[in-house]
């Protein structure tokens, strides 16, 4: 599916701009350059967008930017108040949200930024769980499973006579609504009985801790500690043939993995006017590929940032999903096409 996408992509670029006006530090000096840019959010996109915030500072070091941990619920709270300028979001900003910030008067750019495979893990001491099919995730996951589904044993015939001991996002979290539609089918339609944060590292502890654990967590938390946790291959009848399949970069980009999604990032528009948080969001837009890979994300394909950078130069606002909260299958690339099209 994603092959076809750059496919369409290419398509959609004959006639946009072939040459797209690039940041350079000529526009501002890397002295003179100052002020702050306020960001929260995700706990998944912030390794990316701390990524970039590092390196952007190194160019500008009279610019101050703060990259909060809140979760992508408690990120858009704070962004339909005003009180950040670019918010992290691991989903497309919802119907409840988007209303938010109308009511304030904010005007969002939804830009996306990389590709995330959300992970499904258990401790290395597990010797017999290599894969779940999306079926035995939605019976383990599903509302109907709390306090009953509480064994290994329960999951699937054969496996041992354990203590089921679930770790997950919290319910403020993007990853937790994607989960849910991707597994369960329905945003929040979730058992309660779980450990859950909306910070990824206590989930890994908890893990890591817990030889009957079984958890979800971003592809760049797994990453950074496979020595203390063992992933899960999915198993799903729409996805690589049907056959059990590991998140990876390579299975991301063949349509392999039924748990990719995409990550973004919401820019207040008036914030963007200013100097410093518009020389922030291109930077991040032309270095995002490059970083996304040293933090463990997929990147987009190069054409992809590129009519993104339209996007944001166009200050276009509103979302291409048209609020509707997460979304599984939906091609990203397909639709900045679209809005480089509609806005020629």
């Amino acid at each position: 599916m994603l092959k076809r996408w750059r496919k369409m992509v290419g398509a959609a670029l004959v006639g946009v701009t072939a040459a797209m006006t690039v940041f350079t530090v000529s526009v501002v000096s890397q002295t003179q350059l100052s002020g702050s840019v306020k960001i929260d959010g995700s706990s998944s996109v912030y390794p990316l967008t701390e990524a970039v915030a590092e390196e952007f500072q190194k160019r500008f070091p009279r610019v101050r930017v703060t990259v909060g941990i809140s979760g992508t619920g408690g990120g858009f709270k704070k962004f339909g108040r005003g009180e950040t300028d670019i918010s992290n979001a691991s989903r497309p900003i919802r119907p409840i949200e988007d209303e938010e910030c109308r009511k304030n008067g904010i005007a969002y750019i939804e830009l996306p930024v990389a590709y995330d495979a959300l992970a499904v893990v258990v401790n290395p001491a597990n010797k017999w769980c290599d894969y779940l099919t999306v079926e035995e995730l939605k019976r383990i996951w599903e509302p109907e499973a709390q306090g009953k589904i509480v064994n290994w044993s329960q999951v699937r015939k054969g496996f041992p006579n354990r203590p089921l001991r679930l770790f997950g996002a919290g319910a403020d979290s993007g990853t937790y609504d994607f989960f849910t539609a991707a597994i369960v089918g329905k945003e929040h339609a979730s058992r309660g009985d779980y450990t859950g944060s909306e910070d990824d590292n206590v989930l890994v502890q908890g893990i890591a801790s817990d030889p009957n654990a079984l958890g979800f967590i971003p592809f760049a938390y797994y990453a950074e500690n496979q020595k203390r946790l063992k992933a899960v291959a999915i198993q799903c009848q729409c996805h690589n043939n049907g056959k059990p399949c590991l998140p990876s970069e390579k299975a991301v980009i063949e349509d392999r993995y039924h748990l990719a999604r995409p990550l973004f990032i919401y820019v207040n528009r008036e914030a963007a006017n200013r100097p410093e948080v518009r020389a922030f969001v291109e930077f991040y837009l032309q270095n995002a590929g490059r970083l996304a890979k040293e933090v463990h994300y997929v990147p987009l394909p190069k054409r992809a940032y590129d009519l993104a950078m339209e996007r944001f130069k166009k200050r276009i606002v509103g979302s291409m999903f048209g609020a509707k909260g997460s979304q599984v299958g939906v091609s990203i690339e397909e639709l900045l096409a679209m809005e480089a099209k509609k806005t020629k």
